[in-house]
């Protein structure tokens, strides 16, 4: 039976609300899934400063936080409304939502007394009662409850939908970077993904500070600029990058206060040199998680880029010249949307969810066990 979902995933890039409305059909192995219509909310200014100072230990306050959960609430379901209108679907024909929510902190380890967490908001009884539709969320904490990470939980939808007879990796470059690695022929212990380290973050965030720009579009500043070694070296030593798998991370670690320290090396290095070793950054700790932690194992026959990043034309030149004996494709060379993918993938595992099939890859969270995820907010009226 076909239903319509709404999926919501706004990422660590912190650069707007993803909305994807969908038609699913089956669920498990025999899910099939077709995009009608994907916009990107993006946020006011303001609403992006106050994620950012809930993101950071020193400027936040539970006042804030709380504040910020049903704010974005009302943002997110002022997605759905829109994405349903330009769709030309009313709300009434829509099953499900599946919201990612927006991430304030992630706690992968335990540490002395701090336990292993993680927090996102977007409160979803607010989404539910503005429109009228079911809501699943908060997606991440029942894999933690079973002794994983939290994330990646993308891995399962890059199973369902791109599982062939090749042996592939799925690269997602967004605020940050994780692969998902899918045999040829598979089953789903057979996909492992983690955590590789930056993607947009932290080139976003200088760019802002140093051009004013929100991005760098198309990769035009790091094109104008030479690779700083000495730095680029300097970041490659970070803790994070060596780790070996399973590992995630996240705003906490390569968010603002990092580019605060990053900053520290900037009086000695011009502008766009400062923002082209930054990209070379985060194409070398791609590359170098392939090296050491994936193609000692098995034989990759094509490395496909989603995200974000993959429009970063610079940064894409960079990972393709540092691996020249691999094929390296973009998501849109085999007719799917980077922009959505992460989007469609929530309305994946909330359909799953309403379904009660288990949706945590183990090998890529850590997990004991694989679980049910999310949580159901019912319609309220």
């Amino acid at each position: 039976m076909e239903k319509y979902v709404v999926g919501l995933m706004s990422g660590t890039s912190l650069d707007g609300i993803d909305a994807a409305l969908v038609k699913i059909e089956g669920c498990g192995n025999t899910t099939k899934v077709r995009l009608i219509k994907y916009i990107k909310k993006k946020f006011e200014t303001v609403v992006k400063e106050e994620i950012n100072q809930c993101c950071n230990k020193e400027k936040s306050s539970v006042e804030k936080i709380c504040s910020l959960n049903f704010k974005l609430g009302y943002i997110f379901a002022e997605a759905v409304k829109e994405v349903c209108h330009m769709g030309s679907i009313p709300l009434n024909k829509i099953s499900f939502i599946g919201s990612h929510g927006q991430t304030i902190y992630h706690i992968p380890y335990e540490n002395n007394n701090v336990v292993k967490s993680t927090f996102q908001v977007g409160e979803p009884a607010i989404i539910a009662y503005e429109t009228g539709i079911k809501v699943v969320s908060n997606f991440r904490a029942m894999d933690m409850a079973a002794g994983g990470q939290g994330a990646p939980l993308v891995p399962y939808t890059e199973y369902l939908i791109y599982r062939s007879d090749k042996n592939r990796l799925l690269q997602n470059i967004g605020g940050i970077a994780n692969v998902t690695v899918i045999p040829a022929n598979c089953t789903i212990d057979d996909v492992y993904a983690f955590d590789t380290g930056p993607g947009n973050m932290i080139i976003d965030e200088v760019v802002f500070r140093l051009k004013g720009k929100s991005f760098d579009e198309n990769g035009y500043f790091a094109s104008k600029g030479n690779v700083n070694y000495d730095l680029l070296q300097k970041l490659m030593k970070i803790d994070y990058i060596r780790h070996k798998p399973p590992k995630t991370t996240g705003r906490e670690l390569f968010g603002c206060q990092f580019v605060d320290y990053l900053m520290g090396f900037k009086n000695s290095i011009s502008d766009n040199d400062f923002i082209c070793t930054l990209t070379m950054f985060t194409a070398k700790s791609i590359t170098y998680n392939y090296e050491k932690f994936i193609f000692p194992n098995i034989n990759i026959q094509e490395i496909i880029l989603g995200g974000g990043g993959s429009y970063n034309r610079t940064l894409i030149f960079m990972i393709k010249d540092l691996l020249p004996k691999y094929r390296v494709l973009i998501q849109e060379e085999l007719g799917y949307s980077s922009d959505a993918k992460e989007a469609i993938a929530f309305a994946i595992l909330a359909n799953e969810t309403i379904n009660n099939i288990p949706s945590n890859v183990k090998n890529a969270t850590g997990a004991k066990k694989t679980v049910i995820l999310g949580e159901i907010t019912p319609i309220p009226y």
